[in-house]
């Protein structure tokens, strides 16, 4: 008799949590969980004990036999999992912030994963998902870690390089280009396929294809109006120009904006830095509203305003992808995994986000071929930055930090770089042992 699966969210506080359990109820028939274990830290446990009530409801009014259990004990919820999820965010919000501002105030991008923000993300996140990784070797080796916690394009490569867990990246960009891709077109996502190939926040859409049938001239065509553009709650949308998408000839994804609109992007952080309004407290505003609705005992769904938070398609993703591993479905979906040739112009052993077919031997990535003239020597030049950034984080060598700074196509020179990165290391000192104990 199958005993049925146990999952394990680490991060479990987080308020996209409701998403996650949404999808796993969704799923249910096919995906046949028996417990789910909502893990945080102690930093965590109000939110945890708020969102996880929330998800006890939802399971309750599902009338599923799914078991929720709250914990602050890592080891004890990984004893025995099948499938590990993780969406955590070391240093909390308070982190986010300084990730944001501290580059800001030097005229330098502020932004999560991009920049020295989501260098400095990656720094205080590598070592926490490794150790992770080291307890799930002994207490459950043969689970499936979905890493949902940014970067996770360079995330999931420290995985593959110093672990041996099995492991998947996952992003909702992907997902979110197809469903807009759908709207702008008016059929269902079903229909769409899109051909993915690039790295975390940097993956392009080669082709487009509806039933079959490639359709990227007209949505190239499509994009370029403001109006139309498919983009993010996080990211300030902005059309392009027609000459360029046209002679680009494949499909940005709203991280693009960020390299291809550098000054504009630069501009509008700018401006809501001397408001006092970066995305940090935005987020701030956003969670503590969500987490008043999740503390109505009489509230048992994902409520509607979640989608604001900026991950929307989060469970569908997540939830979707666990769903087709387990059931063997073969379907396509695009995620983080090693590289193996699909991309023949990156390195075989780097994470890549690439349309892949999914098994229950994981994902298989689909051969994409050389990356097109336009956009290889960007997404070759940010694996590179990638690459010695896990460097930096694993080590925490201080002049290896201070090349892949320099490095990021957002800072303006090494002066720059040192200035930044010695204020980043001293405000983020608690969460940087690796740094700090040298």
């Amino acid at each position: 008799m199958n005993k049925g699966l146990k999952i394990v969210t680490i991060g479990g506080g987080s308020s996209y949590t409701p998403e996650l359990i949404e999808g796993f109820i969704k799923y249910y028939d096919e995906l046949p969980i028996r417990e789910i274990w909502l893990v945080d830290i102690e930093a965590g446990k109000e939110k945890l004990d708020i969102v996880g009530n929330l998800a006890k409801r939802m399971v309750e009014k599902s009338g599923l036999p799914i078991k929720v259990h709250l914990t602050l004990d890592r080891r004890k919820a990984l004893e025995g999992a099948d499938y590990v999820t993780t969406q955590l965010r070391v240093g909390l919000l308070e982190a986010r912030k300084l990730d944001e501002s501290i580059p800001l105030k030097h005229g330098v991008l502020g932004q999560e994963t991009n920049g020295p923000g989501g260098l400095f993300k990656a720094f205080r996140t590598i070592p926490v998902i490794l150790d992770i990784c080291r307890e799930m070797e002994e207490l459950c080796p043969n689970a499936w870690l979905i890493n949902f916690t940014n970067p996770a394009g360079m995330v999931t490569e420290a995985v593959l390089k110093h672990t041996k867990i099995k492991v998947v990246g996952l992003c909702n960009v992907p997902i979110g280009m197809e469903m807009g891709v759908a709207k702008l077109l008016g059929v269902d996502h079903s229909r769409v396929r899109i051909d993915f190939a690039g790295l975390n926040h940097l993956v392009y859409g080669l082709d487009v294809f509806v039933d079959g049938i490639s359709v990227k001239k007209e949505v190239i065509s499509q994009l370029t109006n403001p109006d139309k553009a498919i983009t993010m709650q996080n990211i300030h949308a902005m059309g392009w120009e027609p000459e360029f998408l046209e002679a680009l000839n494949v499909l940005p994804c709203p991280y693009h904006n960020y390299y291809y609109k550098s000054g504009h992007m630069l501009e509008e952080e700018l401006k809501k830095f001397r408001e006092g309004n970066i995305r940090a407290e935005v987020v701030k505003r956003l969670e503590d509203d969500l987490f008043e609705l999740y503390k109505d005992p009489s509230l048992d769904i994902k409520p509607p305003q979640l989608e604001k938070r900026g991950g929307a398609y989060y469970s569908d993703a997540a939830v979707r992808l666990i769903h087709s591993m387990y059931t063997d479905k073969r379907d396509i979906q695009a995620v983080n995994t090693r590289n193996s040739g699909a991309i023949s112009n990156l390195p075989a052993h780097a994470a890549v986000e690439v349309s892949c077919v999914i098994t229950n031997d994981g994902p298989k990535p689909i051969s994409m071929g050389e990356l097109p003239v336009a956009v290889r020597g960007l997404v070759g030049y940010m694996k590179s930055f990638e690459e010695v950034a896990i460097e930096a984080a694993v080590t925490g060598n201080y002049n290896t930090a201070l090349l892949a700074m320099t490095m990021n196509p957002f800072i303006p020179s090494d002066q720059i770089a040192k200035t930044i990165l010695n204020e980043m290391l001293e405000a983020h000192k608690d969460h940087l042992p690796q740094f700090t104990l040298r």
